[in-house]
């Protein structure tokens, strides 16, 4: 395992950023990325103000499951809403350029926030989702149980859009989220990861890669691609 990543895991364990480039072959887009179950306010703060793109939480796919998330592109086709809503014929993700299905679930804010915009919003829904996925998994809660145990503190729509992660993770789908998923695994965190998109300042374009890195240098956050944490997890495996 090259320096390189295992400074990433390090800083990523402790709750230090990392920016994470996918690849030329899918967005292009470098995300900086926080482990959840760390993050504080000014944390959020920095993801707001260094980044540009949207803010979103990723899950790995057994957070889902255990709590039920549902694609929001299988609700936004099913027979039954379609039936109802006619609209959502006619804007079915059918055309994305990088991928055939979109990652996005439900959005989330934490009961206890009041907007839930603010920083410190944000940063309450997002930890406390990371500490109770630790909590339902530490202690071998059931599905049912985990889903009313979230629908008690968090409630949708919310200011946190949740992106999960495809069945089979990186084996299958090589998107920020699996990639995402795959750093907080590597770090043995819990695999709920928040970040955003880093952008040029105008916001026309996605930040260079050959930027990021010269971003992420001045800062002393170690920076990766995709397929550094592929070959990362293959030797772990």
């Amino acid at each position: 395992m090259s320096n390189s990543i295992k400074e990433a895991i390090d800083a990523f364990s402790n709750g230090l950023p990392v920016c994470l480039f996918d690849s030329e072959k899918r967005e292009g887009e470098t995300d900086l990325l926080f482990s959840a179950q760390h993050v504080t306010p000014a944390n959020m703060r920095q993801l707001r103000q260094d980044c540009g793109g949207l803010l979103f939480l990723a899950i790995g796919h057994e957070v889902g499951e255990k709590f039920g998330l549902p694609f929001l592109q299988d609700l936004h086709t099913h027979e039954v809403l379609t039936s109802q809503y006619d609209v959502l014929k006619e804007l079915v993700t059918n055309d994305l350029r990088y991928d055939s299905r979109s990652a996005f679930t439900l959005s989330l804010n934490h009961r206890g926030t009041y907007t839930g915009i603010t920083d410190k919003d944000r940063c309450l829904t997002t930890r406390r989702f990371a500490e109770l996925t630790n909590e339902v998994f530490s202690n071998n809660i059931s599905p049912k149980e985990a889903k009313r145990l979230l629908g008690q503190e968090f409630r949708t729509p919310g200011h946190i859009p949740v992106c999960r992660e495809t069945e089979g993770g990186l084996s299958r789908r090589q998107g920020h989220t699996e990639l995402a998923v795959g750093l907080a695994r590597l770090a043995n965190v819990s695999p709920v990861v928040i970040g955003a998109e880093m952008l040029e300042p105008d916001g026309d374009l996605a930040l260079s890669v050959d930027e990021a890195k010269l971003w992420a240098k001045s800062r002393d956050i170690p920076f990766l691609e995709g397929a550094d944490i592929i070959e990362a997890l293959n030797m772990k495996n």
